[in-house]
């Protein structure tokens, strides 16, 4: 590249953004970093202004902000401070940002996202829940922004990395579009046996190094309906050309089958660098750090369908994703607030594993609401469905 593109980074305490900084060291002549955020990880954010130099570090909780604030200014280093929502909106918008990372979890990462899609930035999205929440209302932002919108989850690169280069023609030309998944660390346990786990079992992913929270989804598979979610408003598929196929080895990432029933598929190493120096380089590639993929150490590759009578017992929320893209506009966004909190509740040991779901489930039945044509509707919803899930998080 000829001239330095300035990024922005939403999230870069966590795994995916420590994984971009660690690509980005490997070219600094071609990228500049306007922005790192964070939540609260005081310690790491400073660390990272000292090494990479942004001219803005933004922490969400005020607290962490004027800590930062202080310790910054005792480095000596040339980095200003906010915190706040607002501040992760601007510096996603800010004029001089040409590319944008969301790698936020959750849907805190909604609405910098928003802001990010209507400036029309290239924006490298590895936070799913812009699109499971957002769906229509940040496609829409994408689409009036002129934002290029480049999919950083493994498994939608993947897909990303297998369609044709004309977008108009997926539908005419594709079939159906199939995820893989690993099947997380509890592939081959008993479902029975799943009330007795931890949160230490379920964070301890066999292919993946993840946050608590994504590792948690992983070992329910709620990650994987989250993610046929995202699909069918990133490809505009219908949800009947999504399936979900479980291959242990994650060295398969995703599949495209076409209408002549041949199949593209993209395989790798499991290591999220390579999905991300892709975002950045597209349409070009470039060196990611990671290592190469070696066929001859290769063990076999399996698949396993989904529908087995076991895995229905172990996923009982995979069959959610459809279910919601096939619901009242707005279910998705209900779906991934309880997700959340049930989540966070299995974390920190107040409901069982084998809850999570009840909690999704629940939520779904049990919450009113209308379309949300909004962010300021969708945000709404978010919080309702959060205070009706908490509200069955005390009840079970």
């Amino acid at each position: 590249m000829n001239t330095q593109q300035c990024i922005t980074i939403l999230g870069s305490t966590g795994s995916i953004g420590t994984s971009t900084l660690d690509v980005l060291s490997l070219h600094p002549e071609s990228y500049r970093i306007h922005a790192l955020t964070a939540s609260s990880q005081v310690d790491l954010m400073l660390a990272q202004c000292a090494r990479f130099k942004p001219e803005v570090a933004v922490m969400v909780q005020e607290s962490a902000g004027r800590q930062l604030a202080e310790r910054v200014r005792a480095e000596g280093l040339s980095v200003q401070v906010r915190w706040g929502a607002a501040a992760l909106d601007e510096v996603a918008s800010a004029p001089q940002v040409d590319a944008v990372m969301a790698a936020i979890v959750g849907a805190a990462g909604l609405s910098p996202c928003i802001a990010a899609a209507r400036a029309g930035k290239r924006l490298m999205l590895a936070n799913k829940e812009a699109l499971v929440v957002g769906g229509d209302v940040f496609m829409q932002a994408v689409r009036e922004g002129g934002a290029v919108l480049l999919p950083i989850d493994s498994e939608h690169s993947a897909i990303f990395q297998s369609l044709p280069e004309d977008p108009s023609t997926w539908q005419r030309r594709v079939q159906k579009i199939i995820l893989t998944a690993s099947g997380g660390p509890f592939r081959t346990r008993d479902p029975r046996t799943l009330k007795d786990v931890t949160p230490e079992q379920a964070c301890a992913h066999p292919n993946w190094v993840m946050g608590r929270k994504i590792s948690v989804d992983s070992a329910t598979m709620m990650n994987k309906a989250l993610e046929v979610i995202e699909a069918r408003y990133l490809f505009g598929m219908l949800p009947d050309q999504l399936e979900v196929v479980i291959h242990p080895q994650s060295v398969i990432h995703s599949m495209v089958q076409y209408r002549d029933h041949s199949v593209v598929a993209q395989l790798g190493t499991p290591d999220m660098r390579v999905p991300i120096a892709y975002g950045l380089s597209w349409p070009e590639r470039m060196a990611s750090g990671a290592a190469a993929l070696d066929f001859h150490a290769l063990s076999a590759m399996t698949f396993e369908a989904m529908d087995e009578p076991e895995h229905r017992l172990r996923y009982p929320g995979i069959a959610l994703a459809w279910e919601t893209l096939r619901g009242a506009p707005g279910s998705c966004a209900v779906l991934n607030a309880a997700n959340e909190v049930a989540v966070d509740a299995f974390l920190s040991q107040r409901i069982r594993f084998d809850q999570i779901q009840d909690v999704n489930r629940a939520t779904l039945d049990r919450l009113a609401f209308d379309a949300p044509d909004s962010l300021e509707a969708l945000l709404a919803l978010d919080a309702a469905s959060r205070t009706e899930a908490s509200r069955l998080v005390l009840a079970q």
